[in-house]
């Protein structure tokens, strides 16, 4: 007899913190933060819309309600990724 898991972890990516200062995302053991002067999108939002976030590839992100597509590496290097919506 096996007992392998069954199915696929439902809980890869979650917001666990939104601040005056912007969110925290826990993706895979891995917590990244986005700045609402990093990360403008979310700064004006619901917290419903922020909390709707999908990983369809890893470390890929996308918010649904708001449209906004993320990797972890602009998350992380946001320095390297200038252009924001306005």
């Amino acid at each position: 007899m096996s007992s392998r898991a069954l199915g696929k972890d439902i809980l890869e990516v979650e917001v666990t913190n939104i601040s005056k200062h912007g969110i925290w995302l826990l993706a895979h053991d891995r917590e990244l933060f986005m700045s609402y002067e990093n990360f403008p999108w979310f700064k004006n939002v619901t917290v419903a819309k922020i909390l709707n976030v999908e990983e369809p590839s890893p470390d890929h992100f996308y918010w649904p309600d708001l449209d906004v597509d993320l990797t972890a590496e602009i998350i992380e290097h946001p320095e390297r990724f200038p252009l924001k919506a306005r």
